[in-house]
């Protein structure tokens, strides 16, 4: 491919909630519509991903699907030339890559992992996967397979595209240049126009990040809530005792939680919606303001998901998984090559 690629994805083992939508799937749709013809787009599904935290496996296939229909509905174009869908499991050069890499990562700085702390300190080491503990690398070669820039992530996941421009570096200086390094994350929130990856919090707790619905039922908005239902949500979100609207994510982050949604639902920055609210009392005005704006929203994207159609979705993943598997398998040849599996 000629193109620089910019690469995203999301795991399906659970419904879409609208802080995926606001944080992954609508920057996603943002990206192709301000580089489409300039920029090759992967938009891939990590499943195997999935299995880092409980799912229920009888329903994972279906959910890749249903998923991706939400995405088309955000107004994804699948049909664009330079826009490529396919499953992690359909290419089995992510994990064959994944191995090699492993070799090359060093215990400390995959120990050193948040997500893996925090669940290490939750739930104890024996009982926290493998998998939980290794799939930063399996990200990187989800990565490195393809060249990939520009990786638009939430702040969760910024050690993991710094652990894989370390990994890239380290291969390319051992054995010559292997991988394309992607850009630093500074220069990744600035191709995505966003000062900080966003981050939607619970209503319920909003100094935690916004879960799915068994985790956190009153605090998480699933893109499937009926509309009035995910509005009375927001109407009793967790706020705060200072009685004044300021942008302040650790005195105030229901406040600024609440600003954030109704920013970005509006496509405004939180800048922009903060100094429409600076130093007004009344949370209730705020609360029902972005209850509106949810209710609305999702009124709009519950009706175009009934105009997507599931076949076009699977003919389109066929055909980019024979395209992707091409070049992942290429990549992980002269990966084998380099370090003496291949001749």
């Amino acid at each position: 491919m000629s193109k620089r690629v910019i690469l995203t994805g999301l795991r399906a083992n659970s419904e879409f909630h609208i802080g995926n939508y606001l944080g992954a799937i609508l920057p996603m749709v943002e990206l192709q519509k301000a580089h489409a013809g300039t920029y090759q787009l992967n938009m891939f599904v990590p499943d195997l991903h999935s299995f880092t935290t409980p799912i229920d496996h009888s329903k994972l296939y279906q959910q890749v699907l249903n998923n991706l229909r939400f995405f088309v509905a955000a107004g994804l174009d699948i049909g664009n030339a330079d826009t490529f869908i396919y499953r992690q499991s359909f290419i089995s050069a992510h994990s064959e890559l994944t191995w090699i890499l492993d070799c090359f990562t060093y215990f400390g700085e995959a120990s050193r992992m948040i997500e893996f702390k925090d669940k290490s300190q939750k739930l104890g080491h024996d009982s926290v996967s493998v998998g939980q503990f290794n799939y930063p690398v399996l990200m990187a070669a989800d990565i490195l397979l393809y060249g990939a820039t520009y990786i638009p992530v939430g702040e969760d996941q910024r050690q993991h595209i710094e652990l894989t421009r370390d990994l890239a570096t380290r291969l390319n200086n051992k054995f010559g240049e292997l991988f394309v390094v992607p850009e630093t994350w500074e220069k990744q929130l600035a191709f995505a126009k966003r000062h900080a990856g966003v981050r939607i919090r619970s209503l319920r707790n909003p100094d935690k990040k916004m879960s799915k619905s068994v985790e956190d039922p009153a605090g998480t908005i699933m893109l499937s809530d009926k509309p009035a239902e995910a509005a009375k949500k927001v109407m009793s979100a967790t706020t705060d005792s200072i009685g004044v609207i300021h942008v302040d994510w650790t005195k105030q982050p229901g406040i600024s939680n609440l600003l954030q949604i109704s920013a970005l639902l509006d496509e405004k920055s939180i800048d922009e919606t903060a100094k429409l609210w600076e130093g007004k009392t009344s949370y209730g005005d705020l609360k029902k303001r972005v209850a509106e704006q949810v209710e609305v929203f999702l009124e709009s994207l519950q009706e175009k998901l009934t105009t997507i159609d599931e076949t076009t979705v699977i003919k389109k993943l066929e055909q980019d998984e024979a395209v992707m598997r091409k070049i992942a398998d290429e990549t992980l040849l002269k990966v084998q090559k380099a370090v003496g599996l291949r001749s």
